[in-house]
This record gives C-alpha cells, sequence and structure tokens, in this order.
C-alpha cells in the first residue's frame, strides 16, 4: 500500500480515506465533531452553506435516485449532489449513498420513512439543530413530516415514468414507512415488490425532496416561517399525533404533572 509523508509522519492511503470519512460523519452527526478533534481530524463548520435549488429538478433526480438509492439517500443525493457543484466541499466530503440504510423505514423496519429522514439530515446539516442556537432546522423537518403525513401522496408525477399504470393516492396519516406503505398497498390492492407500489415510493419520495427545497428556499430569502410542531411539546412525551392507529388501548402516556 502505497503511503505520503506529511509533516514527518508517514500516512498510508487507508489513514488518508479513514480520515476524510472521520471528518464528513464529524461535521453531519450531532455531537460527534469535538470527538473528531479529539482525534486529530479536522471538521467544518455547521450549519453548512446554501444555495437555492430548483424544486422541480430537484424532484426529478431524487425519482430516478430512488431506483438506485432508495428513499432517504435519494432525497439527500438529490440536493447535496446540485450543492457539490454550486458549493463545493464541505458537500463534496459528505458520503451520500451511505444513507442507503433508511430504506424500507431504516433497514428494512418499517419504522421512519426514509423519505422524512432523508430531509430531517438535509435541514439539520444546513439550518443547524437546536444545539447551535436555532430551532428552525428541526422545526422545519417537523414540518416536513407534517406534510407527508396528511397529505395526499404521492403528488409528483415524472416526466418519464418507469411506470405508467394508474397511480392511487393515499393519506398516511403516519410518518412511518410501515403504516404509509401499509395503507397504499391496500388502497391500491398491489403487494410490496409489485412495479406500481416501487414507483409509488420513487414519486413519494421526488414530491419530499420538492417540498424541503421550497422551504429551504424561503428560508434562505428569510421568508420562512415555521409550521412545525415537537409533539412532546403538546403531549409531554416524544410522540406522533396518531399514536391509536396502532398502539389501540396500550398508548405510553407520561406520569402526570405534579402540582
Amino acid at each position: 500500500m502505497k503511503s505520503i509523508k506529511i509533516l514527518d509522519k508517514e500516512l498510508s492511503r487507508r489513514d488518508l480515506l479513514i480520515g476524510a470519512g472521520i471528518t464528513a460523519i464529524a461535521a453531519s452527526v450531532p455531537g460527534f465533531a469535538s470527538k473528531a478533534d479529539a482525534l486529530g481530524g479536522p471538521t467544518e463548520k455547521w450549519p453548512w452553506p446554501y444555495v437555492k435549488l430548483d424544486p422541480q429538478k430537484t424532484a426529478d433526480i431524487a425519482y430516478n435516485e430512488w431506483y438506485r438509492v432508495y428513499c432517504g439517500a435519494a432525497v439527500i443525493n438529490s440536493i447535496f449532489s446540485q450543492l457539490r457543484e454550486k458549493v463545493g466541499e464541505p458537500y463534496k466530503s459528505f458520503p451520500i449513498d451511505a444513507f442507503i440504510f433508511l430504506e424500507g423505514g431504516v433497514s428494512g423496519w418499517g419504522t421512519i420513512c426514509g423519505a422524512n429522514a432523508g430531509p430531517n439530515i438535509v435541514t439539520n446539516v444546513i439550518i443547524g439543530p437546536r444545539t447551535s442556537g436555532s430551532e428552525d432546522g428541526m422545526r422545519m423537518g417537523s414540518e416536513l413530516m407534517q406534510h407527508y403525513s396528511e397529505t395526499a401522496m404521492p403528488t409528483y408525477t415524472p416526466k418519464e415514468p418507469k411506470f405508467t399504470g394508474a397511480m392511487p393516492k393515499t393519506v398516511a396519516n403516519s410518518p412511518l414507512c410501515h403504516v404509509s406503505v401499509g395503507k397504499w398497498m391496500k388502497a391500491a390492492n398491489k403487494d410490496l415488490g409489485s412495479p406500481d407500489r416501487r414507483d409509488r415510493c420513487a414519486r413519494l419520495t421526488a414530491a419530499m425532496a420538492f417540498q424541503t427545497v421550497m422551504l429551504l428556499n424561503q428560508w434562505k430569502d428569510g421568508k420562512y416561517q415555521t409550521k412545525g410542531i415537537i409533539p412532546a411539546m403538546n403531549y409531554g412525551i416524544q410522540s406522533q399525533h396518531n399514536c391509536t392507529d396502532c398502539h389501540g388501548d396500550k398508548v405510553p402516556s407520561p406520569p402526570a404533572k405534579k402540582a
């Protein structure tokens, strides 16, 4: 394995790749930056710079990316791939394909839909999390999850669809992959592996990429006023707005507040 010498220290190609990976992760994961610094790895300033993008172009990219890396990574890639060209670093170092694990509600477990998780990663990287002094990144993520849950999806129609049959729309009333896909499958009478269902998820992913960029553009113009509601602030516990869809009479509740 070839190596190079930097400041009298010999580094292998493997060392350099590991260092680059640590830098990218440190810039995108809360609480990791200080650990990366302790390891001697440089970190970029956070949040990251943003320039306005075309929502329609972004949606088109996300639709096609779904067929390569699925929902979560497709949303991230549709936005960050453009920012790699328009801004450069730190987006060029961000491991966008690594987020393929968001597919199927995180590694196929049917939990948070990647079309929700992807936008939350994007908004928190660009706007910043609560620890940066601004709650807009988190609240925008919450608003996007509300949009996903309350809107008859998919709202996006591809210019060159990979499936050309009828495409029913359903309201998930949930940010969960299992509930969202399950309701659509029941309405469409299609199984999980059908080309209909696959294209439905690709279109839904594109719709969420479109909505994410639309809100980011408003934020860039200084016109964004969040509609995002953090459920824990309403219910006293982290929750969805529709617990009874799955839990019935077994919904966990927080203890009553002491007087």
